[in-house]
């Protein structure tokens, strides 16, 4: 295992994927839509296979950087191609491969137009994230970071569903590069303090407090709004609602996570002391995020919005879980975006399937759907009550785990996002009550078909996920659980340190 370069492997066959359809796909308009898909779920699923390999031979005892992969780039600058993934990191290139072959299904149908150029933008995006994830190097990290921006913001500006997939790609472009250009600021800051961009030299060195101030504040403003956190979060709705289903399912599924990432990658364990003085307000952005969005939510009638600002809500748990800097905290954290990640990307797509038959998400134009889409209103009501966070489900965990994190430290905090929990079942059991309960009566709804043997195989390894989470989480908790104790007792660590050069410093001044 050891000779082989397996995160190099798994990163860019997606690319590479990307190339043959490029140069293979030749043809009539049909013939090249056609091979163009085959060949995209191919690659996909040969890179979902390769991310299963590694996370087999993934050793759950360490906290250690494993298939670590080094080649110099840059040498006489200190940067260098370094790859590694770690028990955090690992969970999210899974999340990846999971989705993406999943997306290329759900766009069997729905994309019909420029197919090509589709399959292609879409497997340049998976290459980009899961380098992202995997990127030991914080000029390789951000270069994947960035590289994100470019094929998203073409699915949602080309194939986007709505009249203003234009305005919405370059909303999300604009607000998401500000803030990476903040960040890029940070990494020269740190680049020229330390003398090296690689992540864990830098994980071992100490910033003085006045950088670590200014250097949070600049990650801040990148990772908040990927996140996103309110105040930043205006982008998202709007992208939402614009994009292909498959579009909304990977913004929704992956790329809201890397916000998170980027905090428990670099802010959290670098900075500790600014992140101990930001902590308070995080705790507030993350409350008024959950209470906030999750009673706008209430008032939408558009279903992709409604779920869009669920979606900022349940992020809100994230912040809060992770910034408690507890065991219980982070791991809910963790989880919470690994079930965020497959349970919205599941009601994008269950969204998705009414669209293509209606081509409407007004949530007023649907109601009866039980009635002749049985099949349908199951999955649906499976992925509802996950996200509401149902025991027994991935949801719940994430959430409950994220709340016994904040319960242990501040109690104020823990009671006003547990709110959160009451309003969420609110808005989901209405969105689920007015689309499939009731009678049947709009004539144009009753010639729906239930789903069909592609809409099921897209739905049925979420709904494994879902239940697979929900029932047995240590299976992915151990996987983290090293890592994320590194991460405390480092961050802890870190603190006493600062404690103590302040009482030394105080003591000498005494004494003088």
């Amino acid at each position: 295992m050891g000779e082989w370069p397996i995160l190099s492997l798994t990163t860019f066959v997606p690319i590479v994927g990307a190339g043959f359809i490029f140069l293979l796909a030749r043809g009539s308009a049909e013939t090249v839509a056609r091979n163009s898909r085959y060949m995209a779920l191919w690659t996909s699923l040969i890179t979902f296979a390769l991310s299963l390999f590694i996370w087999f031979e993934f050793d759950r005892s360490t906290a250690e950087f494993q298939f670590v992969e080094h080649v110099e780039w840059f040498p006489d600058l200190g940067i260098a191609y370094h790859m590694g993934v770690d028990g955090i990191s690992m969970m999210f290139v899974l999340l990846c491969t999971v989705l993406v072959p999943v997306c290329v299904l759900a766009s069997w149908e729905s994309i019909k137009d420029r197919v090509k150029e589709y399959m292609i933008s879409f497997l340049i995006l998976e290459t980009m994230m899961i380098g992202m994830f995997c990127a030991l190097d914080y000029v390789v990290f951000y270069i994947f970071f960035e590289g994100v921006l470019i094929p998203m913001f073409v699915i949602i500006g080309v194939w986007g569903s709505g009249s203003r997939r234009v305005y919405a790609a370059f909303k999300f472009f604009l607000f998401t590069l500000l803030g990476s250009i903040l960040m890029l600021l940070a990494l020269l800051a740190m680049y020229l303090e330390a003398g090296t961009t690689d992540v864990p030299t830098l994980l071992a060195t100490e910033f003085g407090y006045e950088m670590q101030i200014w250097l949070w504040l600049a990650m801040f403003a990148s990772f908040a709004v990927k996140i996103p956190m309110w105040p930043v979060h205006t982008w998202l709705p709007d992208a939402h609602v614009e994009a292909p289903t498959a579009g909304s399912v990977i913004l929704a599924g992956v790329l809201l996570k890397m916000g998170g990432y980027g905090f428990l990658r670099f802010s959290i364990p670098m900075l500790p002391e600014a992140t101990e003085y930001f902590t308070p307000l995080v705790y507030t952005l993350s409350v008024v995020a959950i209470i906030y969005t999750s009673l706008v939510a209430l008032a939408q009638e558009d279903m992709k919005k409604l779920i869009a600002y669920s979606s900022i809500a349940h992020m809100g748990f994230v912040t809060i879980g992770m910034f408690t800097l507890t065991t219980q905290g982070i791991h809910g954290s963790i989880f919470q975006m690994l079930s965020h990640g497959v349970v919205s990307a599941a009601l994008f797509l269950a969204v998705g399937v009414v669209y293509d038959r209606l081509h409407s998400r007004e949530i007023a134009r649907y109601g009866g759907l039980w009635n002749n889409m049985p099949r349908y209103g199951i999955v649906f009501m499976i992925f509802m009550l996950a996200s509401v966070g149902l025991p027994g489900t991935s949801g719940f965990v994430g959430e409950f785990l994220s709340l016994v994190g904040a319960f242990q430290v501040n109690t104020w905090v823990a009671f006003l996002a547990s709110t959160g929990v009451i309003l969420g079942a609110a808005y989901m059991l209405y969105l689920y009550r007015r689309v499939i309960f009731g009678r049947l009566v709009k004539e144009d709804l009753k010639g729906f078909s239930d789903l069909s043997f592609r809409e099921m195989a897209v739905f049925a390894p979420l709904l494994v996920l879902v239940f697979w989470m929900g029932i047995y989480p240590t299976s992915f908790i151990d996987v983290m659980d090293a890592s994320v104790a590194q991460l405390i007792e480092n961050y802890e660590a870190a603190l006493q340190a600062a404690a103590d050069r302040e009482a030394l410093d105080a003591a000498v001044a005494a004494s003088q």
